[in-house]
């Protein structure tokens, strides 16, 4: 599995394990321990979490399960977020969902984060969403002791636009590592709007999360939609890949800014389509072929 540099000391596996629906799953500790050791086995060491996925439960369900076997924390990275408070029979005193980058939410968030995980550090804290109420000031005080106290090793950011990345940076003395962003065949915002842009002005790989346009691809009726298909199809045949889960995959991978899709299936196919797409060799013209679809005209 190819490695992206991420710090002097910090890589990514390039497919990364996205553990949103690991509630879902329905999975006992045994069977996700057996999921984490799949990853690994395949190269992928790098899992996405966020405090509030599944409720709030799904950082504990992965801790639970990595607590069977302890000596494989130093194989993976844990990769979690906060920032956001969901209204949720756990979190009474959340009366509305809402932002929260205090520097009192980002630490205690952290605290819970490791007590769930039961580790005595995160790889990598990213805040969720851009915060409208943001004190950058607050955030850095945040980063920089949990930095200091060895709690987080690095940081990043998810869903931040040119200038909400670029003002959070101005107040740090380390840089921010990652920005985790939408971006599919499907969804070409961050593509069109210089998010992705920025990524490659400033040397930072970029996580996607759901590459497959979270199955629109594959169901939606869509005009867009319907496109894509046909161009995948006849890409996948081009390419001899087996599904067109592989050649949606390919068109993030073979893309120059070094983007990390995240897999959030717990299903081992899936995950290995994601793996076998490592292995495609897309061309510019297929590349654009299927940006054409996407966009339902030529570039000009």
């Amino acid at each position: 599995m190819e490695r992206i540099r991420l710090a002097e000391d910090l890589t990514f596996s390039r497919v990364i394990h996205g553990l949103w629906r690991l509630a879902e799953w329905n999975y006992s500790k045994e069977e996700i321990l057996q999921l984490i050791e799949f990853c690994i086995e395949q190269g992928i060491t790098t899992f996405d979490h966020a405090d509030i996925y599944g409720g709030y439960t799904c950082e504990a369900l992965f801790g639970e399960a990595l607590a069977l076997k302890p000596e494989l924390r130093d194989q993976i990275e844990i990769v979690t977020k906060c920032g956001i408070k969901l209204v949720a029979k756990n979190r009474p005193e959340h009366r509305l969902k809402h932002y929260d980058t205090s520097r009192q939410h980002i630490i205690e968030s952290v605290h819970q984060s490791l007590k769930n995980f039961q580790t005595e550090y995160i790889d990598v804290l990213l805040i969720h969403r851009p915060d409208p109420f943001m004190n950058p000031e607050e955030v850095a005080e945040a980063f920089t002791q949990l930095k200091r106290e060895g709690k987080v090793r690095y940081f990043g950011v998810s869903n931040f636009k040119r200038s909400q990345f670029n003002m959070l940076q101005s107040y740090l003395d380390f840089p921010l590592v990652t920005n985790q962003i939408e971006v599919s065949a499907y969804n070409l915002e961050n593509i069109e709007d210089g998010t992705l842009d920025l990524c490659q002005e400033k040397r930072i790989p970029p996580m996607a999360w759901s590459p497959l346009a979270g199955g629109k691809i594959f169901t939606a009726d869509d005009e867009k939609a319907i496109r894509l298909r046909n161009t995948l199809e006849k890409v996948k045949e081009e390419l001899n890949a087996t599904n067109i889960d592989e050649v949606l995959y390919a068109w993030l991978l073979v893309h120059p800014a070094r983007i990390m899709p995240i897999v959030g299936s717990g299903k081992k196919e899936r995950i290995l389509s994601a793996i076998r797409a490592l292995e495609l060799s897309m061309d510019r013209q297929q590349w654009f072929d299927i940006l054409h679809s996407s966009m339902g005209h030529e570039v000009p």
